[in-house]
């Protein structure tokens, strides 16, 4: 079934074209991903969907009814104070009809009236037929997976997060919503390596059609059955996941250019004629070609690889051989310890990737290396001839308040005009743009004016935090080619997975104040700590079931407890009490492993592999007992509820 389809689609703003010749249908279920370099159109197409912007040309159509959840790019939320309350929003009205419920249990006690009783049962009914006791277990899994604590969110303004805390909390209050379709917006950019794979496992478990604007390679690999890339002009549909889409517009490009050259030939061929023969005895064929020639429709020269951003860092001296030495480094933040205890050093020609949640210290580190931010104890410095290039991922080394042309001049005092223009345009920046002040550019020409100043540090020990938020695709692409040729050494700091398989060489991963120094690349990083994702995942539905069975706890009806027992009764009591203790026992070694298969020294011991599988299988069957002993506890209170109520 179609739920959203565009036809021949145009958006233009007075003279200026964003986009022509759009077509493309959504079917239910689909998983799109939408792609492309940025400022050619993207975000505008979901404004289109939403019915919030009407095309130039063409035309949108969506299902009768439909519900469409588009993450606001200013996070607004609202009244809510509470991060739940700002992610719960669009249950509000199914939350208070709970806390009605609630009310009226308590009521019971001393007004057991007919009518009392009829309001509470039909109450009740509905909010057991509208899903009342999933809504809170499904925020609190969603708030859990993105990074929050869900009995904490309960009570936390959200005046005090930051604007990464804020964007995470925007994508769970999307994915929480009871819409048919998702609109994700560049949903990975405030999230880690665990929580971005937790949103991938997440859309795959939902029946809501997902279009996102991603240009995280490795999420639209694991999430996208359709692309749509804008290109140039226009956009192209196609059916596949991504790596298909790779190989179906490589092949779509060289056709492209095939058609155009055999065009192109065959245009210079008939000027030709038409040059030597007009004024001859064949002026009238030649007259007639220049006709046909005339009216003949021209392609296009196809979009290439060469408008993509042209970085490339150079080494004009090697260093020394140790390029950083931690001694003993403790690194924190007022009272809170970020890295305790780190001894390490980085040889040339190390990419060393540093990994670790949101938080955890890896931006502080690097300020600590490069000066920004002392120790607290230990030595953390540079070794002989290392000159630092350091990329912020917050962009702060870019002046606000400089047009381009002077950021770059102020860096080469002595190019002329002509070379300050000729590097700009390498990154995109050309004409009139060169004197735009940097205070009017988007997020992603910022980061490419960042990348230019880098390029011009020749600098043989790069340091790039999150070099990748704000590049569109083929901008990644370009800098992924750019760091793989580089000569020096390189601290990456990224959650773009695909950018850690093929750029490291060793790891430092960060987790709980401690630095777990690993010999190899990410790709062996994720094979031998996939048992860290399966405690994960286990110790995630683990709390989702806790929370679904507590919720329901919650809002049951309370029998009185002055009424006198019988030996049902009495069993019943003992056999929930019984029950609690075993799902306390389950869940104190299910924290017990999963503990252990989070700390990273487990993977660089020499039987970790094995010490993890056996952990992880002993997890697995762990959690086969916490569902049997839930599932018996559920029926246990059940009875209880019903043998309270009969006993007078």
């Amino acid at each position: 079934m179609s739920q959203l389809a565009a036809s021949d689609v145009a958006v233009e703003f007075g003279a200026t074209k964003l986009f022509e010749n759009i077509t493309f249908t959504v079917g239910a279920g689909d998983r799109w991903g939408i792609v492309g370099r940025n400022g050619t159109g993207k975000t505008t197409l979901f404004r289109l969907l939403t019915g919030e912007m009407l095309p130039t040309r063409g035309q949108v159509s969506r299902q009768p009814g439909i519900r469409i959840s588009v993450l606001e790019q200013h996070r607004d939320f609202g009244a809510a104070e509470t991060i739940w309350e700002a992610a719960a929003g669009p249950f509000a009205d199914l939350l208070a009809l709970e806390r009605s419920v609630i009310e009226q249990a308590a009521r019971l006690e001393h007004d057991a009236s007919e009518s009392a009783l009829a309001r509470y049962g039909r109450d009740l009914e509905r909010f057991e037929r509208e899903g009342g006791y999933t809504v809170a277990p499904r925020v609190d899994a969603v708030l859990h997976g993105l990074g929050f604590d869900p009995a904490a969110a309960r009570t936390t303004p959200v005046a005090v997060l930051s604007g990464g805390e804020r964007g995470r909390l925007g994508v769970a209050r999307q994915l929480v919503s009871p819409a048919e379709v998702l609109l994700l917006d560049e949903p990975t950019n405030h999230l880690d390596l665990e929580t971005t794979k937790w949103l991938e496992d997440y859309l795959a478990t939902v029946s809501a059609t997902v279009l996102l604007i991603s240009h995280d390679r490795a999420f639209l690999a694991a999430v996208v059955d359709h692309v749509l890339h804008f290109e140039g002009t226009s956009a192209t549909a196609y059916t596949g996941g991504y790596a298909s889409f790779v190989e179906q517009r490589m092949l779509r490009r060289l056709t492209e250019l095939r058609q155009y050259e055999q065009q192109q030939k065959k245009v210079a061929s008939e000027r030709d004629y038409i040059a030597r023969n007009l004024a001859g005895q064949n002026s009238k064929q030649a007259k007639g070609r220049r006709k046909r020639l005339e009216r003949m429709p021209r392609l296009s020269a196809p979009v290439s690889d060469e408008a993509t951003m042209a970085v490339r860092f150079e080494v004009p001296d090697r260093g020394g051989d140790r390029v950083v030495i931690a001694d003993h480094v403790t690194v924190a933040v007022g009272e809170r310890v970020l890295v305790d205890d780190l001894t390490a050093t980085v040889m040339r020609g190390d990419t060393l990737g540093i990994l670790g949640a949101n938080g955890s210290g890896k931006s502080t580190l690097i300020r600590a290396l490069v000066g920004m931010h002392p120790v607290v104890g230990g030595e953390l410095r540079l070794g002989g001839g290392i000159v630092v290039g350091y990329y912020r991922q917050d962009l702060a080394q870019v002046p606000l308040d400089k047009t381009l042309y002077d950021v770059i001049n102020e860096l080469r005092p002595t190019w002329d005009r002509r070379l300050v223009q000729g590097h700009l345009g390498r990154f995109g920046f050309s004409g009139d743009e060169v004197q735009r002040r940097a205070e009017t550019l988007s997020g992603g020409e910022r980061a490419r004016v960042a990348l230019a100043m880098l390029m011009l540090g020749r600098a043989n020990l790069l340091i790039l935090d999150e070099p990748t938020n704000h590049l569109d695709v083929e901008s990644i692409e370009a800098l992924e080619d750019a760091i793989e040729a580089y000569e020096g050494t390189v601290l990456l700091v990224s959650h773009d997975r695909e950018l850690l398989r093929a750029l490291t060489t060793r790891l430092w991963v960060l987790h709980d104040r401690h630095v777990t120094d690993f010999a190899d690349n990410f790709a062996a990083w994720e094979v031998v700590s996939a048992e860290r994702q399966h405690a994960a995942s286990v110790k995630a539905s683990e709390d989702e079931a806790l929370r679904r069975v507590q919720e329901k706890k919650k809002t049951a009806r309370r029998a009185d407890a002055e009424r006198s027992e019988r030996d049902a009764l009495r069993a019943a009591r003992q056999r929930v009490v019984e029950l609690e203790g075993t799902i306390h026992s389950l869940e104190t070694r299910i924290g017990e492993l999963t503990h252990a298969l989070e700390d990273p020294e487990l993977y660089t011991l020499s039987n970790g592999a094995v010490r993890a599988s056996q952990y992880g299988k002993e997890l697995e069957q762990l959690k086969r007992e916490l569902e049997r002993a839930l599932d018996e506890w559920a029926s246990a209170s059940e009875l209880l509820d019903e043998l309270n109520p009969s006993v007078s």
